[in-house]
């Protein structure tokens, strides 16, 4: 099989983009995507938008326990070309979290058992702005041992100045 591109229902075209009034607001977008068959390389998940003129400044991304076996499973989030010209407008994959292997094994300090939680990767600081609407998505790298289906979200919280 070819990898695909699935969109889910907040990162539809169709689907109104939140944009705040006034440098202060904080907004968030989120989305997900219920996995009912294993991921293959390539693979990607759309997931929500933000706006023209977006600053990202924190956010999550978690799954299900979509490999149940020896853990394979990697999947990243960042974001799709927007067409703009700035560095931060082209394609970055993992720009939002480079997950690494997701085991869905239990951290007793942060999550339950079966369940992957990454915050996003802010070390470098805010990211952005974007200069035009932005696809937030999350791509599979590697497919998982024994899948079980489940669902992908995330959070975005981001400003608009």
């Amino acid at each position: 099989m070819a990898a695909e591109t699935l969109t889910g229902t907040r990162a539809a075209a169709d689907f109104p983009v939140y944009k705040p009034m006034g440098a202060g607001a904080l907004a968030v977008a989120f989305g997900s995507y219920a996995v009912a068959a294993n991921v293959e390389d390539g693979d990607i998940f759309k997931l929500c938008k933000l706006p023209a003129g977006a600053i990202v400044v924190g956010g999550e991304f978690w799954t299900s326990d979509l490999d149940t076996g020896t853990e394979v499973l990697d999947i990243d989030l960042g974001w799709a070309a927007n067409g703009g010209a700035e560095t931060v407008d082209a394609a970055t994959p993992a720009g939002l979290v480079n997950a690494g292997v997701l085991t869905g094994d239990v951290n007793t300090d942060l999550t339950p058992a079966g369940v992957n939680l990454r915050p996003f990767n802010m070390g470098a600081g805010v990211i952005g702005p974007f200069t035009n609407e932005t696809v937030i998505q999350a791509e599979a790298n590697v497919a998982a041992n024994v899948f079980a289906a489940g669902t992908i979200y995330c959070r975005v919280d981001y400003i608009v100045p």
